[in-house]
Formats: C-alpha cells, structure tokens, sequence
C-alpha cells in the first residue's frame, strides 16, 4: 500500500510514532483530530454555536501537533474530522484515503475499537514510555503459521526492508500448568506439548526462510501468551494478527490482541488478514 500513515491525534506518543512510521516507510503523514459531529435539536435544527466551539477545540490539537511535528520529513497534512466517535472517524478516513495504517494511543477505547474492523493495519502506543523506534534495533513478530500470521509476517518484513533491521519471530506456547492435563493425562500432554514445539519450529524454520534480503531469526517462548509477549523489550515494535489461534489454542496470532496492545511495553501494530 502506498496511502499516508494517520497519525490521531491528541497524543504525542501516538504523533510521534506516526511520525517515524511515515518515514521509514517513506509515505506521507495524515494527523487527524475526530470531533463529535453536530446532533439535530430538532426540525434539522444544530447548535451553531457548539459546532463551531468544537471545530475552534480541534484546531488547536492540530495547532499543538503542527509544533510538535516540526521538522517532519516528507509531506505532512492536518485534518479535523466529525463523527460520532473517534474510531468511527479515523475508520472511515482509513478508507477514504486507502490508509497504510492507523496510529494512535493506548488510552480509551479507540483502539480496541479500531482493532475489530479497520481496513488497515493498526499501531498502537504503548501507555508507558518506550525507546524511540529504531533504538533496540529489532522488528518483532508473533508468529504462527496462519493467514494471520503470514499477514503480520508480510507487514513487518516490509518495514524490515525499509529500516534494514533485523526481523525475530516469536511463537509463545501455552506452560502445560495453563492447560488441563487433568482431562487427558500429564503424559500425554507432554507428548503433545513435544509433538507442538517441533511443529512450531518447523513453521519458524520456514518463515524465517522465506524471508529474502533480510536478516531474521525466531524464538519460541513458553509461559502466558499476552504476558510474555507484552513484556518484550528486545524489539522496536511488535507485529502481530488480528484474530485466531494456533493449534489448540495454545499460541497467539491475534484472539487477544486487544489485551496485548493494554499491556504491551513496545508499540503494537495489529495487522487484518487480506482479503
């Protein structure tokens, strides 16, 4: 995709990060401010009044983000945008203007919002301060092999290729203790934990090695799946898909990339399966 990043704003995390999306991807940079559209009093009657008072408010976050963004590289535009709520308006705007992908905050609802439909990839800010992107040096992806998986795989080895920095996938296998052994049997739970992690390692194995031109590797983890994932600091951003799971349940695509995106200590980007 070649449409511009939106960036929405308020939020300088979320700017920023928009910020350095846009450039290492090379695409323009969209900074949206959603503010409530005019309701009817009545006959088609609005308050006049209160629009423009809105309109004035949103103004002045695109004012404070024009200052804050001083200095962009490559184009950047401003736009104010009425709807009934945030993440309907950047949805809509998304599809409008072919959007490569959404940036915003953790803080809301927004986001969660954004993640349950929106026609493009969604990065997410984590809530507590974060290194620059670029700084660590590393992409990340939580992988399994699904479509969901292959689309989160696709997105960041196309950042991957821009930034020249390594990839690492990563597969998070449920601990047998958050299972039920007690239903089958600790010994045959074992066997299939066995059985999983070489198939994990092979669709690792072959992920890795379909990845031309760029350095990468893989891990698998084991432990709780947001847990482990959300507490990674060895990536600059994280990819990861926007629904499903691996077999059994035991991996994450993306069933819990809502929770993730809360907790996560890097910026998230959640990627929609194509098509």
């Amino acid at each position: 995709m070649t449409g511009p990043i939106i960036a929405g704003a308020p939020g300088e995390a979320a700017l920023q990060l928009g910020r350095w999306y846009a450039e290492a991807l090379g695409l323009p940079l969209l900074v949206a401010v959603v503010h409530p559209a005019p309701a009817a009093l009545g006959s088609g009657r609005v308050d006049a009044e209160w629009v423009a008072d809105r309109h004035r408010a949103a103004e002045q976050v695109l004012d404070e983000a024009r200052k804050l963004l001083a200095g962009t590289s490559g184009e950047v535009e401003y736009r104010t945008v009425a709807s009934s709520s945030a993440a309907h308006g950047l949805h809509d705007l998304a599809e409008e203007v072919h959007a490569t992908a959404v940036v915003v905050g953790s803080g809301g609802s927004t986001a969660e919002r954004l993640l349950s439909g929106n026609p493009c990839p969604v990065m997410v800010a984590p809530a507590q301060p974060s290194p620059r992107p670029g700084t660590v040096g590393r992409i990340g992806v939580a992988y399994v092999d699904t479509p969901d998986g292959r689309a989160a795989l696709a997105g960041a080895t196309r950042l991957a290729e821009r930034t020249g920095l390594p990839l690492r996938l990563y597969t998070v296998v449920a601990d047998s203790e958050a299972s039920l052994p007690f239903l089958i049997g600790r010994d045959a739970e074992r066997a299939f934990l066995d059985t999983a992690r070489e198939t994990y390692e092979q669709a690792l194995h072959t992920a890795v090695g379909s990845v031309a031109g760029v350095q990468s590797d893989w891990r698998i983890e084991n432990g709780d799946v947001v847990a482990t994932l959300a507490e990674l600091e060895d990536v600059d951003v994280l990819f990861c898909g926007s629904r499903g799971y691996g077999p059994a349940r035991r991996v994450l695509l993306g069933g819990v990339s809502a929770r993730l995106v809360r907790r996560a200590r890097r910026p998230v980007v959640v990627v929609p399966r194509s098509g």
